[in-house]
């Protein structure tokens, strides 16, 4: 079941309560213990970085699959850290990365150890909004072992999962798998919150990794026959053919998908009823071109219907789709007014080139 972390982190003392929970994640992940210690080390780094520079924020801990490109097995659990804030934002970032540099009196080595140590790091701030800081943690070196992997497509996903109110589980889960040329993206927000709910969306994703190649509508009535026996879930999948450049995708329930072509934004629409319990007889599945300055967006209803893309959501391709999830989340809550229920985003980007 879709197991998250969360830590606010408002004083010194939750530095270690961050250092002890990415301890968990990563054993839970199954990684080694060298391993283990580097996600400690980002992770109190990046907890340091928020009390030190934004007076405060949160840390998300969440096990995900590999960016699609990187390994082409879904299976592989990989730590991701996210650091989440509404400080006062970095007005040069690159700068901020380099040793030494420093705007509180310290060594100014933070971020650049959590860059050398992380299997991939990330960095968007925009001033008067905040920050958001990702790091993640993969297995060691035998990562690889299971056997040989496809080339790489040109397209990657990332997203962030938020439990309600510190719940230990989240009702929603995301995953995206790939066959071939195809490559598919699958959001489940199940019914309610808490563990009935996490097994829901877990079924979801089960059903998905077990019959990729079906079309978005297809898969949805095969999650109809393998979540009967749960809640039920509102799910949205988005499967894109590379070879083809077409997007096709279909959904049931209340989550939302936003599909960005440029400058451009398109709601993606799905039909309503519940997964597992109440589907639409009519499921019609939409086709849509996807370019290389093509981004989609999936979400559970955490997230508000109106929520607005933000800088992140129009950054270059060289931005990772985790830290664009994280920053609309972000953007569509404050410390005040935190998310209303589990809320999870997921990003489809291209790959970026040489020159982004």
């Amino acid at each position: 079941m879709p197991r998250v972390w969360e830590v606010p982190v408002h004083d010194s003392t939750r530095v270690r309560d961050v250092r002890v929970a990415a301890g968990a994640a990563s054993r839970h992940a199954g990684l080694a213990e060298d391993r283990v210690a580097a996600a400690e080390l980002v992770a109190t780094e990046l907890a340091t970085n928020l009390l030190r520079h934004a007076g405060g924020g949160q840390i998300l801990l969440d096990l995900v699959g590999p960016v699609v490109p990187a390994y082409g097995d879904e299976r592989i659990a990989v730590v991701q850290i996210m650091a989440v804030d509404h400080g006062p934002g970095m007005p040069d970032t690159a700068a901020a990365l380099r040793d030494g540099y420093s705007t509180s009196a310290s060594l100014g080595a933070g971020l650049g150890t959590c860059l050398r140590t992380a299997d991939d790091f990330a960095l968007h701030s925009t001033p008067g909004r905040g920050t958001v800081a990702m790091a993640r943690i993969a297995p060691g070196p035998n990562r690889d072992a299971a056997g040989p992997h496809p080339a790489p497509v040109p397209v990657r996903a990332g997203g962030v999962n938020i439990p309600f109110v510190g719940a230990e589980f989240s009702g929603d889960a995301w995953a995206c798998v790939r066959t071939g040329d195809r490559v598919t993206l699958m959001l489940a927000d199940g019914l309610g919150h808490g563990p009935q709910a996490a097994r829901a969306s877990s079924a979801a994703v089960e059903a998905l990794r077990s019959a990729p190649h079906l079309s978005p509508a297809d898969l949805l009535r095969r999650l109809h026959g393998a979540l009967r026996d749960t809640r039920g879930a509102a799910v949205a999948v988005a499967q894109l053919d590379v070879a083809a450049g077409q997007l096709y995708f279909a959904g049931v329930g209340n989550v939302g998908a936003r599909l960005r072509r440029g400058e451009r934004w398109q709601g993606l629409v799905s039909r309503p009823g519940i997964v597992g319990a109440h589907l639409p007889a009519r499921l019609p599945q939409y086709q849509e071109l996807w370019m290389d300055n093509c981004l989609l967006v999936l979400h559970s209803d955490g997230l508000p219907s109106r929520w607005s893309p933000g800088p992140a959501a129009h950054a270059p391709a060289s931005l990772d789709p985790a830290v664009i999830a994280a920053s609309i989340v972000r953007d569509a809550s404050s410390p005040a007014l935190p998310v209303r229920d589990d809320t999870a985003v997921v990003v489809l980007s291209p790959f970026p080139s040489d020159g982004s």
